[in-house]
């Protein structure tokens, strides 16, 4: 397992260590038998009940309807999908969606909505989606066209389509941001409950990437949803989504760190066991300095990524700045860290199954999801420049 000496670092508890000693026995005896990478449904499945059987789910989402505390605590969800990470990229997927599925229901439903959507997810006994992302609207929230309109006093019929969601397909509800118009762009969006049985809400499209996870394009068409499925109040999707993913985007940057930390080790295990000109891969200084740069990502990422989690949950009501920074840092990171790795295997590196190639494949979309890359910079920039840095 990766080193663990990061635990000592002031941003951790004992609590936090004890959980991460309690995720690694779950990662390495649990996990493995859980996962079949051809057919990553069933996998999810498995993977989402074992969870909640286990109790990791109630870090998913807050007390008293389920959770552990009444607030997240983000330190434990980075942790959590470091762990998984590690183990292998559809663990990590399976729990990181069950939060951020009803993150925008644990931070502003009401005490009837959290009753209704949170125990099950906790329990493991229902599959939760975000749905956010549409064909012309990815990074750019306030574009978004899905429409729900006013169906008499207590419905509205929502029309449209949403992509790339995970959970896609398999999921049991869905958190489905709309453009409700109670003001231009932004300001006019809104969140709503929506169960995956409800008419007018179909599976338009699965769709396969290069590391096969659930996900699928959604098509709503006169979907009628009672209006005591919003989330808050009319408008406030924007602010909804924008706090969920302040959460959240941490703990991307955790997962990418699990990916990184994998892949260091893997690289260390065979360059010290590769034979080579009269002694091992090792040896070679320029391979020295390979490991070198690896670590440096692995330790610059994890600061970023705790830094970032420890300030939320220091009581912070806002960590843009720090979320995208950790996102930015550690994915790109992890990249670099995965080629490296590759590399150093040579041949081996980029043979179908093997741990390198699978992160290869793992590491390229969380430089996409929750706001690529590049948005990352712009918000960063924007704190900067707003003079909130």
């Amino acid at each position: 397992m990766a080193d663990q000496s990061f635990l000592t670092w002031p941003f951790f508890e004992k609590r936090h260590r004890d959980l991460r000693s309690e995720m690694e026995d779950f990662a390495k005896s649990v996990v493995p038998p859980l996962i079949d990478h051809h057919d990553p449904d069933a996998s999810c499945r498995k993977l989402v009940k074992a969870l909640g059987k286990s109790g990791v789910l109630r870090h998913a989402v807050t007390a008293p309807h389920g959770g552990l505390s009444e607030k997240f605590d983000v330190r434990s969800l980075c942790l959590i999908r470091e762990t998984l990470s590690y183990a292998d990229g559809l663990a990590d997927f399976a729990f990181a969606m069950q939060g951020l599925g009803t993150g925008p229901v644990t931070l502003f439903g009401t005490e009837e909505q959290k009753r209704q959507w949170l125990p099950p997810i906790a329990e493991g006994k229902a599959i939760s989606a975000f749905a956010l992302s549409e064909p012309e609207a990815g990074s750019d929230v306030a574009a978004l066209a899905c429409s729900a309109r006013p169906d008499g006093n207590d419905h509205v019929v929502i029309e449209g389509e949403k992509t790339w969601i995970s959970n896609g397909g398999i999921a049991d509800r869905y958190v489905v941001f709309c453009r409700t118009g109670e003001a231009p762009g932004a300001r006019g969006l809104s969140a709503f409950m929506v169960e995956a049985g409800t008419p007018g809400l179909t599976i338009a499209e699965r769709l396969e990437t290069i590391s096969p996870h659930p996900l699928a394009r959604l098509r709503f068409e006169n979907c009628r949803v009672p209006i005591a499925n919003r989330i808050g109040q009319g408008g406030e999707g924007f602010k909804i989504a924008m706090a969920t993913l302040d959460i959240f985007r941490s703990s991307v940057g955790a997962a990418a760190l699990g990916f990184a930390r994998r892949a260091l080790d893997e690289a260390l295990a065979h360059v010290t066991s590769r034979r080579m000109m009269g002694g091992v891969l090792a040896d070679l200084q320029i391979v020295q300095g390979q490991l070198a740069d690896m670590a440096l990502d692995v330790d610059q990422s994890a600061l970023m990524v705790y830094r970032a989690a420890w300030t939320k949950d220091q009581g912070a009501e806002r960590i843009t700045r720090e979320a995208a920074m950790a996102k930015y840092t550690a994915t790109e990171a992890a990249q670099r860290v995965i080629d490296t790795a590759v590399q150093l295997f040579g041949g081996l590196g980029v043979k179908s199954g093997l741990r390198p190639e699978q992160l290869y494949r793992e590491i390229r979309a969380l430089r996409i999801y929750e706001g690529a890359s590049a948005v990352q910079k712009v918000i960063i920039a924007r704190s900067l420049l707003s003079g909130k840095a």
